[in-house]
C-alpha cells in the first residue's frame, strides 16, 4: 500500500496536529509492511522460533487498523486515502490470521479471517479497482491483481468452513473478475488465473460426491469436524495414555484434484482432525470497520490448552523436507504426546516380492515426483541400483518410532508397511488402505481416495459405494444415528477384547486416534460385505492386526451395517456374513 494520492493531486496545506496524524500513519503502515513480508522469512516447522515475531506483527496492524479508523477524516483529506487501500490492510489482517490458523491448526482464527475477508466484500473496498487503477497507475494492472488474490483467499477460507453457498457466489464473482482483467489488460498471466479458477470448480465439484437435501431439495452442508456429538464414547475405566499433539498430513496423489496446495485427500483429512470451530459472537460484524477480534497470544506466550492438535500440511514434499517436518514434531512431542502421520500418496513398488528386509526391499510410497538422481550423464541407470529419490519407505519412519506413532496410509502400495517392528516399545499403530478398488470406481480416484473417505465421513462413504448420490436430511440423519450406533458398539468391544494389541489401547483415550480406529472398523466391515468388493487386496488392513472374531468379524457390527443397507434399500449389495469368504481377509 503506497502512498501515490500525492503523486496524482496536490494536498491541502496541514497543521501540526495533521501532519503528526499523517506522519503516524505512515509510519505504522511502512513498519506493518515490513512485518509482514518477513512472515515468509520464518521457519515453517516448530512453534517457538516465530510466535513472538507473529505478536509484534499482530500488534502493528492492530494500531494500525485502529488508528486509520480514528483518524479517518484527516487521512482521506490531508493524505488522500483510497478505499482499496483500507481493503489492503483488512485483507493483511485476515491473511495473517489464517496464516495463524495454518501454524497453530485452532479453527476458531479462521472465524477471525473470515470477518475480515468478508467486510472487505460487504464495504466494497476493491469496488473501484477498474476506475482507480486506470488513473492511479495507468496501463499497469497492480490493484486489479490484488483484487483477484483477495477472491483466491476468502475462497479458501470459506471452504475450510463450510460456507459453501458463499464459495459459488464467490466463484462466480471471481470469474467475471478475471474477464474483466483479462479484457482490460491482456496479462501474461491470464492463463494461470483461467488455471486457479477451473481448479477451484473442479475441487468443489469433486467434494460434492453426496448431495444431502432439505424437503426443498435444498442442498445442505454437514460439517465433519468432530463435535460433542460425535465423538465416540469411551468406557469410563478406560485410562488416556497418550494423546493425539502433532500431526504431519502428505499429499501426492496422480491426478487428484487440488486447490491452494490442498488436494481433496489433505482437505478431507485436515478437517477430520479438528474440532469444529465455536463461533464468537462478540465479534460479529457491524457498521463499524472490522477490528483485530482477540491477539492470538500475549507476549509470545503458547497457550496452555490447544483444542486441535497441531499440524503440518505437506503438499508433494521432498524427501528432505518431509524428514525435516517429521524431526520437528518428533522433538515437539511432549511426554504423553504421539504424532500421527497421514500420507496419501502413489505407490513405489519394491524389486523384491519376498525379502527379509521389510524396511526398503518392499517399496513405499513416492512424496514428490520429481527424477532427481534418475541417470548419471545420460547413461541408463542399472536395475536395483538406485532407487526413487522421495519415496519414503517403512524403514525411513523406524527412528520415529522411538515416541507413540499412528500412521494412515493411503496408497495403492499401502501393504508396504504392513510388517512394521516395535523397535523401543513405544505404542505403534498402523492403519492401511486396501491397494485396489472395482473397476468400476477407479476413475473417481481423482475425487479423493476411498479409505480417506471412510475416515472422513463413514455415511457418505457408505453412500458412495452404493452409488447413492442425493439422500433427504431426515434419512441422512436416520442413517447417521445407525453409524453412531456401530461406534458405541465398537468403542466397548475394543475395551472388553482380551486379545487386542496394547498398543491400541495405549492410544485409544484420544478422541481423534479413537475415532480413526472406530471408523477403520466401519470401512472394513462395510467392504469385506460388500459384493463389489472382492477379495483381500481389496480390504484394508491394520498393523497390529485386530482381532478377527471380537472385532472385525463381530457378529453384532455386521447387523448394524447391513441394517444400515437396509435404511438406504441397497440390502442386495451386501453378502449375508456367513456367505462372505471372511477367512480370507485378516
Amino acid at each position: 500500500m503506497e502512498k501515490m494520492a500525492d503523486e496524482i493531486t496536490p494536498v491541502p496545506p496541514m497543521d501540526e496536529n495533521e501532519k503528526r496524524i499523517v506522519n503516524e500513519f505512515c509510519h505504522l503502515l511502512e513498519k506493518s509492511k515490513q512485518l509482514f513480508n518477513g512472515l515468509r522469512d520464518l521457519p515453517q516447522y516448530g512453534h517457538k522460533q516465530w510466535q513472538s515475531y507473529f505478536g509484534r506483527t499482530f500488534d502493528v496492524y492492530t494500531k494500525l487498523w485502529k488508528f486509520q479508523q480514528q483518524h479517518r477524516q484527516v487521512l482521506d483529506v490531508k493524505y488522500g486515502l483510497k478505499r482499496w487501500q483500507i481493503g489492503e490492510v483488512a485483507s493483511k489482517i485476515g491473511q495473517l490470521y489464517y496464516h495463524y490458523y495454518l501454524r497453530t491448526s485452532e479453527t476458531n482464527y479462521l472465524n477471525e479471517s473470515f470477518a475480515f475477508y468478508s467486510a472487505i466484500r460487504m464495504r466494497a473496498y476493491y469496488s473501484k479497482a477498474n476506475k482507480e487503477e486506470r488513473s492511479l497507475f495507468s496501463n499497469r494492472p497492480d490493484l486489479m491483481v490484488k483484487k483477484l488474490r483477495f477472491y483466491a483467499r476468502f475462497i479458501v477460507v470459506c471452504l475450510l468452513l463450510k460456507k459453501m453457498k458463499l464459495v459459488r457466489d464467490l466463484v462466480r464473482e471471481l470469474a467475471k473478475q478475471i474477464d474483466d482483467y483479462t479484457g482490460t489488460y491482456e496479462p501474461e498471466d491470464h492463463m494461470e488465473w483461467n488455471l486457479v479458477l477451473g481448479e477451484i470448480k473442479a475441487f468443489i465439484e469433486a467434494d460434492n460426491l453426496i448431495s444431502v437435501v432439505d424437503v426443498d431439495a435444498t442442498s445442505i452442508v454437514v460439517s465433519h469436524r468432530l463435535t460433542p456429538l460425535n465423538t465416540p464414547p469411551l468406557d469410563k475405566s478406560s485410562h488416556v495414555h497418550f494423546t493425539l499433539q502433532e500431526i504431519i498430513i502428505v499429499g501426492n496423489t496422480h491426478e487428484q484434484v487440488k486447490f491452494s496446495e490442498l488436494t481433496l485427500d489433505m482437505f478431507r483429512m485436515l478437517q477430520t482432525l479438528e474440532r469444529e470451530p465455536q463461533e464468537d459472537l462478540t465479534n460479529q460484524i457491524y457498521d463499524a470497520s472490522p477490528a483485530p477480534g482477540r491477539q492470538p497470544f500475549e507476549n509470545g506466550d503458547r497457550p496452555n490448552k490447544r483444542e486441535n492438535p497441531h499440524k503440518y500440511l505437506l503438499y508433494k514434499p521432498t524427501y528432505s523436507q518431509l524428514n525435516t517436518f517429521l524431526a520437528s514434531g518428533f522433538k515437539e512431542l511432549p511426554p504423553t504426546g504421539a504424532l500421527l502421520l497421514y500420507i496419501s500418496a502413489d505407490g513405489c513398488h519394491g524389486n523384491a516380492k519376498l525379502t527379509d528386509d521389510a524396511a526398503y526391499d518392499l517399496g513405499g510410497v513416492v512424496t514428490n515426483s520429481r527424477k532427481e538422481g534418475e541417470t548419471t550423464n545420460n547413461k541408463p541407470k542399472r536395475p536395483g541400483t538406485l532407487k526413487e529419490m522421495h519415496c519414503l519407505h517403512p524403514g525411513d519412519l523406524y527412528p520415529y518410532t522411538r515416541k507413540p506413532l499412528f500412521l494412515i496410509v493411503d496408497s495403492d502400495n499401502s501393504s508396504a508397511f504392513q510388517n512394521f517392528p516395535n523397535l523401543f516399545g513405544q505404542p505403534v499403530v498402523c492403519l492401511l488402505s486396501p491397494e485396489q478398488v472395482p473397476t468400476t470406481m477407479q476413475d473417481m480416484r481423482q475425487k479423493g481416495n476411498l479409505f480417506t473417505l471412510f475416515l472422513h465421513c463413514p455415511l457418505m462413504a457408505f453412500c458412495h459405494v452404493c452409488n447413492i448420490i442425493d439422500i433427504p436430511i431426515t434419512l441422512w440423519d436416520k442413517c447417521q444415528s445407525q453409524v453412531d450406533k456401530f461406534m458405541a458398539e465398537a468403542s466397548k468391544l475394543f475395551v472388553r477384547s482380551r486379545s487386542i494389541d496394547h498398543a491400541y489401547m495405549q492410544l485409544i483415550g484420544d478422541d481423534f486416534l479413537r475415532l480413526l480406529m472406530l471408523r477403520f472398523v466401519f470401512c472394513y466391515i462395510v467392504l469385506i460385505l460388500h459384493r463389489g468388493f472382492k477379495g483381500p487386496s481389496f480390504y484394508p488392513m491394520s498393523h497390529p492386526t485386530l482381532p478377527t472374531e471380537e472385532i472385525l468379524e463381530h457378529s453384532t457390527l455386521c447387523k448394524i451395517v447391513l441394517d444400515l443397507s437396509v435404511v438406504l434399500d441397497c440390502r442386495p449389495l451386501f453378502a449375508e456374513p456367513g456367505d462372505a469368504d471372511m477367512s480370507v481377509m485378516t
